[in-house]
């Protein structure tokens, strides 16, 4: 398959499991995945969520702020990747002035 992000629609998803503010997101969701591009804009945050079955890993594209790994916050910017395995947790945190702009692989299975 093939997916062109600039001619999808974006959907905004507020307060997603339980964080501040909406994320907007675009991309391809079947029983088996999500591909996904996602901006939180300064202030907003993914509220910690387990993946359980499945995993998820998360690209940041452009911007920077924190992921909560195990009860900790630790720093992201533009050019990291984070892996959630299977059975743990994890929360996207934009806690700077700018977009932070995330490219993200998620299993459901």
């Amino acid at each position: 398959m093939l997916f062109d992000f600039t001619k999808l629609d974006i959907k905004k998803l507020e307060n997603l499991y339980g964080g501040e503010k909406a994320v907007e997101t675009k991309g391809y969701i079947d029983d088996d995945i999500k591909i996904l591009m996602g901006r939180l804009e300064p202030g907003a945050s993914i509220g910690e969520h387990e993946h359980n079955p499945g995993f998820e890993v998360l690209y940041i594209v452009e911007g920077c702020g924190k992921i909560l790994i195990e009860g900790e916050r630790v720093p992201i910017h533009a050019g990291m990747c984070h892996y959630c395995k299977t059975g743990s947790g994890h929360s996207l945190i934009n806690d700077s002035d700018e977009d932070l702009i995330y490219f993200a692989v998620i299993t459901l299975k």
